[in-house]
């Protein structure tokens, strides 16, 4: 798979990575450990160098990716998140000092690794000054516990003070064909800046890959059952959007899925978005949007598809929104 470089940091990563939230956390019940370390390992067989976790989807989900990487540790990167009261983000925000050396120590130990590849930020926490959180992840990287600094859905002023202290690698933030508020003032910054961007939810929670519709139910625990965006009204609408992206996938011999994935990596050189699913066919399918080339007619007729038909309903609810730091 192609590699992209994020930024000026010196990371480098596969054009799409995986995102491992919903293999424990999120999306209704947990995947089995053995099933979810064999997909893991089935990325990385397939070019994926790439592996998002954190500490606020569970134990579990770190030592899950620890134990599925050790056979090939050196030759990926791991990405885990500190950032909630003892690692509960329905507890609220927590990003002491004193804290974020703590989840770094407890997330070393999960991961089976002796450095963080990239630590982000999971929230901006108004309660603590963006110096003091910069500055103790620097002090990490000046250990050798960590390599890079990410963020996680801040905003222009957090992100330019966090910079100024330790150099950001990559922002992490919700980007898709279903979600483009960074287009307005982040995607511009982070070039500025040199940071790389990592989109999670490239599929917009499942739903540009086509198979959801007004009558699909989604399983107790699942966070799209509390989205405004999937509720039944927004749904059937938001279908029309999901069909006609899918004109233009049967004309590039590609799924909807694929067409969303490559849309985000025709935006910039230095995006490389992270699908999550618990399916091989399905981590198939996504690692070939890395295969599909939008040519500047598809991505015309895209422009105009997502001008025509808007998104309805937002992509949290109200509760959700406040964590945004925008």
């Amino acid at each position: 798979m192609q590699q992209r470089k994020l930024g000026n940091s010196g990371l480098e990563v596969s054009a799409i990575g995986l995102g491992c939230m919903g293999l424990t956390f999120g999306y209704g019940p947990a995947t089995d450990k053995r099933d979810g370390i064999a997909l893991i390992r089935a990325a990385y067989e397939r070019g994926v160098t790439l592996f998002d976790s954190a500490e606020a989807y569970g134990q579990a989900s770190e030592e899950m990716v620890g134990e599925a990487v050790a056979p090939f540790r050196d030759k990926i990167v791991i990405a885990t998140k500190f950032g909630f009261k003892d690692g509960d983000a329905k507890a609220g925000l927590d990003s002491r000092p004193e804290r974020i050396r703590q989840v770094a120590e407890q997330s070393l130990k999960r991961l089976k690794t002796d450095c963080i590849d990239l630590f982000y930020q999971h929230r901006v926490d108004p309660n603590v000054p963006m110096e003091d959180v910069a500055g103790a992840v620097r002090d990490l990287i000046a250990a050798g516990k960590v390599k890079y600094f990410g963020m996680c859905e801040a905003g222009v002023e957090a992100i330019t003070c966090a910079h100024a202290v330790q150099p950001l690698s990559a922002l992490q933030s919700e980007y898709s064909m279903f979600t483009r508020e960074p287009e307005q003032e982040i995607l511009p910054l982070l070039e500025k800046l040199g940071i790389g961007f990592i989109p999670f939810s490239p599929l917009g929670k499942g739903f540009l890959t086509g198979k959801i519709d007004a009558g699909t139910s989604f399983a107790a625990g699942d966070i799209r059952n509390t989205l405004p965006r999937f509720a039944d009204e927004a749904r059937e609408a938001n279908h029309n959007l999901v069909t006609l992206i899918g004109e233009v996938a049967a004309r590039k011999n590609a799924t909807p899925a694929q067409v969303a994935l490559a849309w985000l990596l025709a935006q910039k050189p230095w995006i490389a978005p992270i699908p999550g699913t618990t399916k091989l066919h399905r981590l198939e399918e996504n690692i070939g949007g890395a295969d599909v080339v939008l040519t500047a007619e598809d991505l015309r007729a895209l422009a105009d598809v997502l001008a025509r038909v808007p998104v309805q309903g937002e992509r949290y609810n109200a509760q959700q929104m406040k964590t945004v730091n925008r």
